[in-house]
């Protein structure tokens, strides 16, 4: 798959004209990954994500669940947008340019670069049936 991805590439084909699927990836290494956090933009709630963990599985942790359905990068079904950090990209889901736009990432197995994301995630208190809000980051996005 990928030699011919690459061909249609070098070919000069736009990346909106390649349609492919991956139903598996290959395990990556993961010795390397260190601890980071990641703020929920509609609570200022910070979670952090240990070494030996997802960004998906520590949130579950904190009882903010994610919807996911591979949970293995090929499905996008979890991408989060990101308004402040830059995601470490591992899925094989984003093409080269929405990755290098930095404005969003898949949960279930990118990391990150930066010490914390701020994720676009929306929080409800479900006792007072509410949305949770955050007055320290704006709504419009990037902010710092």
């Amino acid at each position: 798959m990928d030699a011919i991805l690459n061909a249609a590439r070098a070919a000069g084909w736009p990346e909106t004209q390649l349609h492919y699927e991956f139903f598996t990836v290959e395990a990556r290494e993961t010795a390397d990954d260190g601890r980071f956090e990641v703020q929920i933009a509609s609570s200022c709630e910070v979670i952090v994500v240990e070494k030996d963990e997802s960004v998906v599985q520590a949130l579950a942790k904190a009882g903010i669940q994610v919807e996911t359905s591979c949970e293995q990068s090929v499905c996008g079904t979890c991408a989060t947008r990101v308004l402040v950090g830059e995601p470490e990209h591992f899925d094989v889901f984003l093409t080269p340019d929405q990755r290098a736009a930095n404005d969003q990432f898949l949960p279930c197995c990118s990391r990150s670069r930066s010490a914390r994301l701020v994720l676009d995630l929306q929080v409800r208190n479900i006792a007072k049936q509410e949305d949770v809000s955050c007055p320290r980051v704006p709504q419009g996005g990037r902010p710092f």
